[in-house]
């Protein structure tokens, strides 16, 4: 039988591909076998890319903000990445921010900066892959959200409001766009060794106090997120859709 894991020969994008979840997300789809573009803002690109190429496959980085994106902006970088790749079968939605205040103190433009990010830009590079994959009749969406895509968490009103959101838009889109061959699932991480949770690993209370909930007993590292990733992108999540993968370390379980 041939692996359904395999990934020989499939073109993948990952935003935020260059650090963090959508780091390990790049490397273990190339891992797989395919080729791999990533968007990256701030943080240089260059190590990952030379690692999706020590895996023989094709790495192609692409410069991106999707702070304030518009639907020309996602044209651009959906069909910017599928002719640099000769082609698109998988969108990874990773890219977000996270901002820390007080409900009471937060201000409209930090909301809106991370709703931008985390919402507005997942939904207009879904939207602009969908177009092309289900013209072609086939395609896989995967869309990160959280464990706070089902809580509420702690001083983070707007990233636990996308997080929501984004596993609602998931479902959405699975209605319109199974019936075509586009399978759209998405991963609900829990806390992960990142920048985002930076602050977080270095509050020796906060942190102790996460670590006591977590069945696991640590916090994950981005590889150990990418398998789901790499399952709902390959031949094995061929019935899945609409679903959501939960990668927590038993958090939610608690």
């Amino acid at each position: 039988m041939a692996n359904p894991f395999d990934l020989s020969g499939r073109k993948a994008l990952v935003t935020g591909g260059a650090t963090g979840i959508g780091e390990g997300i790049a490397l273990a789809l190339a891992a797989a076998g395919a080729d791999v573009a990533l968007t990256y803002r701030s943080h240089q690109p260059e190590e990952t890319t030379a690692a999706i190429q020590s895996f023989g496959r094709r790495a192609v980085p692409v410069h991106a903000d999707f702070i304030g994106m518009d639907e020309a902006a996602a044209r651009d970088v959906i069909d910017g990445a599928a002719d640099a790749l000769g082609g698109l079968d998988i969108l990874v939605n990773n890219a977000g921010i996270i901002h820390r205040a007080d409900s009471t103190e937060m201000a409209l433009d930090d909301w809106r900066r991370v709703t931008s990010v985390n919402l507005d830009s997942v939904w207009l590079l879904s939207q602009a892959a969908g177009v092309r994959m289900v013209a072609q009749g086939s395609g896989k969406i995967v869309i990160v959200s959280s464990v706070l895509g089902s809580q509420g968490g702690l001083r983070v009103p707007a990233y636990a409001s996308s997080k929501h959101a984004v596993l609602g838009l998931t479902k959405a889109l699975c209605n319109e766009w199974a019936p075509h061959g586009v399978n759209v699932n998405a991963i609900a991480p829990g806390y992960t060794a990142t920048d985002n949770t930076q602050a977080l690993r270095d509050d020796p209370d906060r942190s102790q106090a996460l670590l006591d909930r977590i069945p696991a007993g640590r916090f994950a590292e981005p590889s150990e997120i990418a398998g789901a990733a790499v399952f709902l992108a390959s031949d094995a999540a061929a019935y899945c859709h609409g679903s959501c993968v939960t990668v927590d370390g038993g958090w939610l379980a608690r």
